[in-house]
């Protein structure tokens, strides 16, 4: 599982792995013995969220890994309602202390709107008062490295003409049925890591016969596929689980996905994600 070994380096010279953890979804009392467990696996990068819940759990988690502090990668986001300077700023001291880890190493604006109004209105200002909160934290050495989340081209575009520091990363919807090509190329472009949640799709991929097929053809599950799908566009990718076996499984990614394959999972068009649907992030563009 040489996957957890391998990492990218943002452009400020921090390196992260290009295999993590997500836990959307993976309860407060639950978080603990999940990252532990993932920890036991081999991962080293944990990404959680202010909208999770669940940060106390992560960090408890990461405290009782054994794992040296420094060896990991562990993420959270500003709620996307926060666009505030004082409220992202007491915001990020408070998810500082639920995780209780000394420092985070990346920390994100998780939507450039809040989520009652996504793609909706103009939050200009307000992302930029949160990036100057991220900005002061991350010079004061409480963040490691500042980013985005689910930001397109013309929230990026704001920061990057406004802000003092360019975001590291940008972590949106990344999966095979839904590939954004043009922000993923633009982002590096900018010196911007892409970073991809929901890599299976919520787990609605599973179905796909296209998509079976191809991962029947290199002997590999649906849920390894759809991973080294999203690595090899040089994306980190961030599967969710708290089931240990899927852990072990979605680390053994060793294989390559050759370049016709590669364009037949871009060019798929699949974006059913059944309950899931009614969350902004999948059915708000």
């Amino acid at each position: 599982m040489t996957i957890l070994n391998e990492t990218y380096t943002l452009s400020n010279g921090v390196e992260t792995p290009k295999l993590g953890l997500g836990t959307w979804f993976i309860e407060d009392d639950r978080a603990a013995d999940a990252v532990q467990t993932a920890i036991e696996v081999g991962y080293r990068n944990i990404d959680t969220a202010q909208a999770y819940g669940n940060e106390r759990g992560v960090g408890e988690g990461v405290r009782a890994s054994g794992v040296s502090r420094e060896q990991l990668f562990v993420s959270s986001k500003l709620a996307a309602e926060i666009k505030d300077y004082d409220e992202a700023g007491a915001a990020i001291d408070e998810s500082l202390a639920k995780l209780d880890i000394g420092y985070i190493d990346l920390m994100l604006i998780h939507s450039p709107q809040p989520w009652a109004d996504f793609r909706g209105g103009d939050y200009a200002e307000g992302n930029l008062a949160a990036w100057r909160a991220l900005e002061e934290a991350h010079e004061a050495g409480k963040l490691r490295a500042i980013g985005v989340s689910n930001f397109l081209r013309h929230d990026l575009d704001n920061i990057l003409e406004h802000g003092t520091v360019a975001p590291h990363a940008n972590q949106v919807l990344v999966h095979a049925g839904n590939t954004p090509s043009e922000l993923i190329a633009y982002c590096q472009s900018k010196g911007i890591l892409v970073q991809a949640y929901s890599p299976i799709a919520h787990g609605e991929i599973l179905d796909n016969p296209q998509v079976r097929a191809i991962a029947e053809k290199y002997g590999v599950s649906v849920p390894q596929l759809c991973i080294r799908y999203t690595l090899q566009l040089g994306c980190v990718s961030l599967p969710k689980t708290a089931n240990p076996e899927h852990m072990r499984a979605n680390a053994q990614v060793d294989f390559v996905i050759p370049g016709a394959d590669m364009e037949a999972l871009r060019r798929l068009d699949d974006r059913d994600y059944g309950a899931h649907a009614a969350f902004p992030v999948y059915s708000g563009g």
